[in-house]
C-alpha cells in the first residue's frame, strides 16, 4: 500500500469510526473515554477488562458494541460452580438409530466473536483457567482437539472492585492477557441527567450496526500498518522497562513494585497508542498517546510492594509520576 493509499484508508476509517462512537454514546451516556479504551481494545485486536461498581454500565457497554461492530455476542454470568466445560463446551454420547454410538461436540459459549465475561472474579481460579489458552491463542483444546476461535475473537470482562465473599482475584497470567484495564467511573452530573431522561421515558434509542466482522478485521490490518515514529517507539520502551523494579532504569521504585510490565505491555501499547490516534483522527501516534494509554496498559500488569501500600502508594500515582518524568508529559489522569 502506497502512502497516499494508506493515508486515504486512514482517513475513512476514521470517519466510519466517528460514526461508531456516536451510535454507541447514544446508549452509553457521557462515558466517552471508557468508550474510547473499549474501542481501542478491538480494534488492537485485543481483550478489555473492565473494572467499576455495579450499576455503571458496563454490561450495557459490551452489549452496545457487539450490535455497532457486527460481532456474534455471547454473555457467560460467571457463578462460584461454574464450570469450564460450561465455557468451552463438551462432548457427548449419541446412539444413532442403528445402535451405533459416537461422541458429539457441543460448543460452548466462547465459540463466538465478542464473549461478554460477566463479573469474571467470581468463578474459581480452575474456571478462569478455561479461557487462557482463549485468550492467548485463539483457540481451546477439548478432548485433545484443538478448535479454532474466530477471526474476530474478543473478550470483553467485568470485574466489580470492591472485595466480596465468593470472589477470586485473576492470576497474573489472565491479567496480563488483557490488553487494557478499563476503569469505569461515576458519571458526572450532567451524564447522569442524560441517563435519567434518556432511560426513563417512553422509548429508548438503540444502537445501529456500523461494522461487520470483515471491516472490522480490515481495521486492526489497518492499525498495524500505521506509522510510528522513533521517537514514540523509544518513548514505548523507555516507559515499560522505568516502571520494572528490576532493571536500571526503574532502580528507584525498587521498594515501591514487587514486579514490572513483561514484554506483552510494550507490545499493547505499541498497537494501543496506533488505536487511540486512529480514533482522534491521527494519522500516526505520538507522546500524548503513549501518556494517555500509559495508565490503561500497565496497571493491571504491575503490583505494589507490601511496604508502598503501607505507604498508601497506588499504582495510578505511579505510573503517573513516571510517566511524566520519562515522557517529559503530563501524564493522563
Amino acid at each position: 500500500m502506497s502512502d497516499a493509499s494508506l493515508v486515504q484508508a486512514i482517513e475513512s476509517l476514521g470517519q466510519k469510526l466517528g460514526l461508531a462512537r456516536a451510535s454507541v454514546a447514544g446508549r452509553f451516556i457521557g462515558q466517552e473515554e471508557v468508550v474510547e479504551l473499549t474501542m481501542a481494545a478491538l480494534l488492537s485486536g485485543g481483550h478489555a477488562l473492565l473494572v467499576g461498581l455495579p450499576g455503571l454500565g458496563k454490561t450495557l457497554l459490551v452489549d452496545t458494541l457487539s450490535t455497532v461492530m457486527g460481532l456474534k455476542a455471547n454473555r457467560i454470568q460467571f457463578t462460584p460452580d461454574l464450570m469450564p466445560a460450561d465455557i468451552l463446551g463438551s462432548e457427548v454420547l449419541e446412539t444413532a438409530a442403528d445402535g451405533a454410538r459416537s461422541f458429539r461436540f457441543i460448543p460452548g459459549p466462547v465459540f463466538c466473536e465478542l464473549l461478554m465475561a460477566d463479573e469474571i472474579n467470581r468463578a474459581s481460579p480452575r474456571t478462569q483457567s478455561a479461557l487462557l489458552q482463549a485468550m492467548q491463542e485463539r483457540e481451546v483444546t477439548i478432548a485433545g482437539v484443538q478448535r479454532k476461535l474466530g477471526p474476530p475473537f474478543h473478550v470483553l470482562a467485568t470485574q466489580n472492585p470492591i472485595e466480596q465473599e465468593g470472589t477470586y482475584p485473576l492470576p497474573e497470567a489472565q491479567l496480563d492477557r488483557f490488553l487494557v484495564q478499563v476503569d469505569v467511573p461515576y458519571p458526572t452530573r450532567a451524564a447522569e441527567r442524560d441517563i435519567l431522561l434518556a432511560t426513563t421515558g417512553a422509548s429508548q434509542t438503540s444502537a445501529a450496526q456500523v461494522f461487520s466482522p470483515a471491516e472490522l478485521i480490515a481495521a486492526q490490518e489497518l492499525v498495524r500498518r500505521m506509522p510510528v515514529g522513533e521517537k514514540v517507539v523509544e518513548a514505548i520502551l523507555d516507559l515499560v522497562r522505568a516502571c520494572r523494579p528490576s532493571e536500571p532504569e526503574g532502580r528507584d521504585l525498587a521498594e515501591t513494585l514487587a514486579w514490572g510490565p513483561g514484554p506483552r505491555a510494550a507490545q499493547a501499547l505499541m498497537l494501543t497508542v496506533r488505536a487511540r490516534a486512529l480514533l482522534r483522527g491521527g494519522f500516526a501516534p505520538s507522546l500524548e498517546d503513549v501518556a494517555a494509554m500509559a495508565k490503561p496498559v500497565l496497571e493491571h500488569r504491575m503490583a505494589l510492594s507490601f511496604a508502598a501500600r503501607a505507604r498508601g502508594e497506588t499504582l495510578s500515582a505511579v505510573i503517573a509520576r513516571v510517566t511524566a518524568r520519562t515522557l517529559g508529559l503530563e501524564a493522563a489522569a
